[in-house]
């Protein structure tokens, strides 16, 4: 367990602005940064980061908090990984207490298998470069392929001996579990035989974008026809080779910078480049491009040059994902490199400066390659021909910005020496049979059966409803629910922005004269609003129905009136990622570009400062939750007495409630 002055050392050290940073490429928009949100497909920026208090939301999902919530989110740490995470970043030193036998056991099966996966990284590493078999076999091989020892501590390579189960033996003895041994993948398990399944392979693992490894690459040393080159760890929880991207972790900063990424197809191309100098690159690793490995990049740069060999069959298998790239909404091109060459070879026989000028002058946008990589097979061919400009405004139908799409279609018209009316008329086609099918699939999809213990989705909450804790087992109970929820939420609201904050307040005072006349005389007295609302509520036993607010209430109040002194980044940083969430959404609230402005904004018009109204919203809020409440008891009451008729109901008790309902109208000035 970490110690709480470690924990505390984390968060004064930790910026989020560069946590996120190195996940989310984050562009300022005013005293903020905003970017696209790393949990959705979305194409307009709604994910917010805001340096002067410390937090993120996004508005995209709903989620929100602090540096470690974001880690526990995005690579979905622990607590304690993020906190470690954190501290390996700025370089702090971590001071924990001995974990007890009933935390370890704890522990989920995601870490566990990250801890297997990480204590593997070790060993091959280590094996390689400390033993004489795999100094060797793997440390030699990786010599031989030119790369130095920086690169291969850089990218953590290893070596698995040509042993059945030297590593599993090995990690068995260490006391990981067999389990998680074979749930990675790193040891496959028959009947009561365990073997390793990298055995006599140099090793590359695959980290997450954070660098945790989520699996290995294993290239096989001999030139044995039946086994496979490359084996790669199989699928896992923690490893699904769709949605990876080899050597992004080593490349987001420079992808960031350089607002560009090179993509190639094996390990060894992304480490020649590295070695070169160039390090925004990475690799699909043998697998077709995924829109999930293009939304990795999108969230760094808007842009890729795909990088393709000598192989023209290679290429046309591979050209497919120009087409995935464009529907993302990115900006795509295109090197090819000479004829026997691939990006790892061309790399090393050239020096830094010759391979950041080719990359740079032989760079084309995809129309050219296309048209380049095409024609030659039409030899002039009109029927071919017409099959490359189709081929070609079939790609430019992917792009989902339309002046986008215009300007290619003119550069095409240009390319192929074709009116632009005779492009536009076949885009238009594509174009309105790529709706027809997707209004035809949504159709399908309402069509549906309901399944009959599913809810009807008008009862399913919105995003910003859940963020408010108004969700009880994914549905709406009832609008009272919903109508208490708001209300304490606007308490909770107030609190965290004004709890401190003096303020005149005005109460109705009756007094009785000599003869037993009633005269109300309005009475005006200083108090602070954390110290009003809690002298309200405590006075009606009222306890809020959400038991998180509830939490968030009492640490609030406990704060304002024993410390004198709320202290936000404490409820930012809370352990409990939900209280976490929903102080976080109260304090982005402005930030949301999605929002609304109200009449007055929208006009220009100048309103009193909130200050001014704190009094009166401060009065209402409590005056409407009291209202709520009181309509929830008259209709307990009510409902009772029809359920059972001959149930001594005192009718005197709901007049009373009834007549403090209205009282309270005429407070808030509502009509009844």
């Amino acid at each position: 367990m970490i110690v709480r002055s470690t924990i505390d050392r984390i968060f004064e050290s930790a910026r989020v602005e560069e946590v996120i940073g190195e996940f989310v490429q984050l562009k300022k928009a005013g005293s903020n940064f905003k970017g696209l949100s790393p949990f959705t497909d979305e194409k307009s920026p709604s994910f917010m980061v805001s340096p002067v208090k410390q937090i993120w939301k996004d508005f995209s999902t709903g989620k929100g908090g602090n540096s470690v919530s974001f880690l526990m989110e995005h690579e979905h740490f622990s607590y304690p990984e993020a906190l470690r995470w954190l501290a390996k970043k700025y370089n702090i030193e971590v001071e924990e207490t001995e974990r007890s036998s009933e935390e370890k056991a704890q522990m989920n099966e995601r870490e566990s298998m990250f801890m297997v996966s990480n204590f593997a990284k070790d060993y091959f590493h280590d094996l390689m470069l400390n033993s004489n078999k795999g100094k060797a076999i793997g440390l030699s091989y990786f010599r031989e392929r030119g790369f130095t020892d920086e690169t291969i501590k850089r990218f953590e390579l290893g070596y698995c001996i040509d042993e059945w189960d030297n590593f599993t033996k090995s990690a068995l003895a260490k006391g990981y579990d067999l389990k998680y041994l074979a749930s990675t993948g790193l040891t496959i398990v028959k009947e009561n035989k365990q073997f390793d399944r990298f055995k006599g392979r140099v090793m590359f693992p695959i980290h997450s974008m954070s660098g945790r490894i989520l699996g290995f690459g294993g290239r096989i040393l001999t030139s044995d026809k039946k086994a496979a080159k490359y084996l790669n760890s199989p699928e896992s929880d923690i490893y699904h080779k769709s949605k990876i991207l080899y050597g992004l972790y080593q490349a987001k900063k420079e992808i960031a910078k350089q607002d560009n990424c090179f993509l190639v197809e094996g390990y060894t191309d992304v480490i020649s480049f590295n070695q070169s100098g160039v390090e925004n690159v990475v690799a699909s690793s043998g697998t077709a491009l995924t829109p999930d490995q293009i939304r990795l990049i999108n969230r760094l740069t808007k842009n890729i040059t795909v990088l393709f060999d000598g192989d023209a069959a290679g290429i046309r298998a591979s050209i497919r994902g120009i087409d995935l790239i464009l529907e993302q909404g990115m900006n795509v091109k295109v090197v090819q490199f000479p004829e026997g060459e691939d990006p790892d070879s061309f790399a090393k026989s050239n020096s830094q400066a010759e391979l950041k000028e080719y990359l740079e002058n032989s760079a084309q946008d995809f129309i050219n390659f296309k048209v380049s990589l095409l024609l030659k097979d039409s030899k002039n061919d009109p029927i071919k021909k017409a099959g490359v400009i189709r081929d070609i405004v079939s790609s430019i139908s992917k792009i989902p910005d339309g002046i986008q799409r215009e300007v290619y279609v003119q550069e095409c018209a240009r390319v192929m020496d074709i009116s632009e009316r005779v492009l536009f008329g076949e885009l238009a086609q594509l174009l309105k049979k790529g709706l027809q099918e997707k209004n035809k699939k949504n159709r399908q999809q309402n069509r549906a059966p309901q399944d009959p213990n599913e809810p009807p989705a008008e009862y399913f909450m919105n995003q910003e409803q859940v963020q408010m804790g108004l969700v009880k087992g994914g549905v709406v109970s009832t609008q009272k629910i919903d109508q208490l929820s708001i209300l304490e939420n606007e308490i909770i609201k107030i609190l965290l922005l004004y709890g401190n904050e003096q303020v005149e307040f005005s109460e109705e005072v009756i007094n009785v004269d000599e003869e037993g006349v009633e005269h109300i005389e309005t009475r005006k007295y200083e108090n602070t609003v954390s110290a009003e609302i809690y002298v309200h509520l405590h006075a009606d036993e009222i306890e809020f129905s959400n038991v998180l607010f509830q939490e968030i209430y009492t640490e609030i109040i406990h704060q304002l009136n024993q410390l004198e002194k709320l202290d936000i980044d404490g409820l930012i940083n809370h352990k409990n990622s939900d209280i976490s969430t929903i102080v976080t959404s109260i304090l982005m609230e402005k930030e949301n570009p999605n929002r609304q402005l109200s009449d007055w904004e929208g006009q220009n018009i100048e309103v009193k400062s909130v200050l001014e109204v704190l009094a009166k919203g401060v009065n209402d809020v409590v005056y409407n939750l009291r209202r709520v409440l009181i309509g929830e008891k008259i209709e307990e009451l009510m409902n009772e007495s029809a359920k059972d008729p001959g149930a001594l109901i005192d009718l005197d008790i709901i007049r009373n409630y009834t007549s403090l309902k209205m009282r309270l109208f005429e407070k808030l000035n509502r009509v009844v």
